[in-house]
């Protein structure tokens, strides 16, 4: 199987848009207006991972400020899970990122989202904080310096 990995440093266009939303839709059940949501972000990073003409994977995050990188969004179809595609996006970030000049990276995840929260893990991020958002769902906030 081969997979390309695609990087864009501004909204990527219309057409992988659409395959980013409905993979986003898949994974999460919602879109949350994505599109609107994701064109607001400041120094916006969007990596995605394609087989064909197939998004498979994505992961979208922006600048917090000159050093510390906020890792928003990511996800991986459920056919393609278990292949590294994650944790290839997730080098691929960081490197980009260390290009860059970002020293840390953040994210935020949730119990819920298990394999996410090892995969941070075991890739370097630390646990540094919870709390409650404003819809009662805890978060869990990791840390990496790159």
């Amino acid at each position: 199987m081969k997979i390309d990995y695609l990087i864009f440093n501004s909204l990527p266009d219309a057409a992988i848009l659409d395959c980013i939303v409905e993979l986003h839709k898949d994974i999460f059940g919602t879109s949350d207006d994505l599109i609107n949501n994701i064109a607001t972000k400041p120094r916006l990073l969007c990596i995605t991972a394609t087989s064909g003409a197939k998004v498979i994977g994505y992961k979208i995050g922006y600048a917090l400020d000159n050093d510390k990188f906020y890792s928003w969004l990511g996800g991986v179809d459920t056919n393609f899970r278990k292949f590294g595609v994650g944790s290839t996006l997730m080098e691929k970030q960081h490197q980009y990122l260390k290009e860059q000049g970002y020293s840390v990276v953040q994210t935020k995840t949730m119990n819920k989202w298990r394999s996410m929260l090892v995969l941070n893990i075991k890739n370097g991020f630390d646990v540094i904080g919870t709390y409650t958002d404003k819809k009662g769902l805890h978060k869990i906030i990791l840390e990496k310096d790159l």
